[in-house]
C-alpha cells in the first residue's frame, strides 16, 4: 500500500499498526505544539509584547466585557501579582485601560482598547487567510472533528496545567 506525504514527512498506510499511528501521532503532536508556540512568539515579537501578553489579549478579546485581574489570573493561570504584572505591560503597551467597577468600587476593571485591538487585528487579518486557506481541503464533518478535537484538548490542557502546578505530577 502507498504511503501519502505530508509536511511532516511521509504518513503511515491507512492499516497501520495502532501502536505505529500512536507514535506518528506522538511525533506529530510535539511539532504542532512546538511550531504553536514559536508562531504564537513571532507574531507577539511583531506586536513588541510578551507571548502570554498577547495570548492574554487573545483570551480578553473572548470575554463578554470588562474583567478584574482576578479573571485574568483565572484565564491565564497566573497568580495575581503576575497576572497585575501583565496588565502593568499591557496598559503601558495601550492595549488595556484600567477602570472602577460602577457597582462595585472595590473592583477595579481591565478593559480593552478598541483601537488598539484593531491594530492587532490587522496584523492577525495579514495572516488569517492562509489558515482559512488551508480549511477549504477539508469537508464540513472533518471540520467538526477538528473543531472537537481543539475544545477536547483545551480543557485537558487545563487539567494537565492544574496538575503541574498543584505538584501532583
Amino acid at each position: 500500500m502507498a504511503q501519502k506525504n505530508s509536511a511532516d514527512g511521509p504518513r503511515r498506510p491507512d492499516c497501520g499498526d495502532r501502536d505505529d499511528l500512536m507514535r506518528d501521532l506522538g511525533g506529530v503532536s510535539r511539532r504542532y505544539m512546538a511550531s504553536y508556540a514559536l508562531f504564537n512568539q513571532a507574531l507577539a515579537d511583531q506586536m513588541g509584547l510578551h507571548p502570554t501578553d498577547l495570548q492574554c489579549l487573545n483570551l480578553l478579546g473572548l470575554e463578554p466585557g470588562p474583567v478584574t485581574t482576578g479573571r485574568i489570573a483565572a484565564l491565564t493561570g497566573l497568580t495575581t501579582g503576575s497576572a497585575t504584572r501583565l496588565v502593568d505591560r499591557l496598559e503601558k503597551a495601550g492595549y488595556v485601560t484600567r477602570r472602577r467597577d460602577t457597582e462595585d468600587r472595590r473592583k477595579v476593571l481591565v478593559e480593552l482598547v478598541p483601537c488598539r485591538m484593531e491594530e492587532l487585528g490587522s496584523v492577525w487579518s495579514k495572516l488569517n487567510g492562509a489558515w482559512w486557506e488551508m480549511f477549504e481541503a477539508y469537508e464540513d464533518h472533518e471540520i467538526a472533528l477538528i473543531a472537537t478535537h481543539m475544545r477536547r484538548t483545551a480543557e485537558l490542557s487545563a487539567a494537565q496545567i492544574e496538575r503541574l502546578r498543584s505538584g501532583r505530577i
